[in-house]
């Protein structure tokens, strides 16, 4: 029996990955947890196979618990389960030691492929993350374009142009400090900024912001 805790902060949505796991004869889901530090107390006393992992969760996200619980024990395998479509998201996860990475709309067939995959010691990334990688390389932005800014990439971008911290940024978003620090990361990549600065500065040049 493959032992299954489910990470997110929402619950309808744990709701609806136990529901699809339900009718598997192999695969228990035995706990569920709000944000990583709940994913390290539960593990500290309970058998899991795999945790089933979200990225943006409060107190401590999924990239931050994954590398704990993994430091902590190696034995136990992650599946990242995003919304986030993104190559510097996937490769904070997958660095971390994320043996397998999938979207939130991905279906149920594909669910369990991942699962079984995970558990035989194999890695599984989902068909669309896999195209994101694979364009990472052979897609090359033009030295005068900048790749396209996500909504919250966006609303990060504009809080850190108005002077907000980290903490306030979190705050005001209803993200984890690390989920922010990800996305100013991302921001510094996208815009060929060096630091907080070069960042706005480019911005403004690009009318980002007004």
């Amino acid at each position: 029996m493959i032992k299954i805790l489910i990470a997110d902060d929402h619950q309808m949505f744990i709701d609806g990955v136990k529901s699809m796991l339900g009718e598997s004869i192999d695969i228990q889901v035995v706990g569920e947890a709000m944000n990583g530090h709940e994913v390290l107390a539960f593990c500290d006393t309970h058998a899991i196979d795999i945790v089933i992992m979200d990225i943006s969760m409060p107190l401590m996200d999924g990239i931050e618990a994954t590398r704990l619980l993994l430091k902590k024990n190696p034995r136990i395998k992650v599946l990242g389960l995003s919304m986030h479509n993104d190559r510097n998201f996937i490769a904070d996860m997958l660095k971390t030691g994320a043996h397998g990475y999938i979207l939130k709309n991905t279906g149920k067939n594909d669910l369990l492929t991942a699962i079984h995959a995970l558990q035989e010691g194999e890695t599984f990334l989902g068909e669309e993350v896999k195209k994101t990688l694979l364009n990472s390389f052979i897609k090359k932005p033009k030295p005068d374009q900048i790749e396209k800014l996500s909504n919250r990439e966006q609303e990060v971008l504009e809080s850190i142009a108005s002077g907000l911290t980290t903490q306030e940024i979190a705050q005001q978003l209803f993200i984890s400090k690390n989920t922010v620090e990800s996305h100013r990361k991302n921001l510094l990549y996208k815009l060929k900024a060096k630091n907080t600065a070069e960042l706005v500065n480019n911005a403004y040049k690009q009318k980002l912001i007004q």
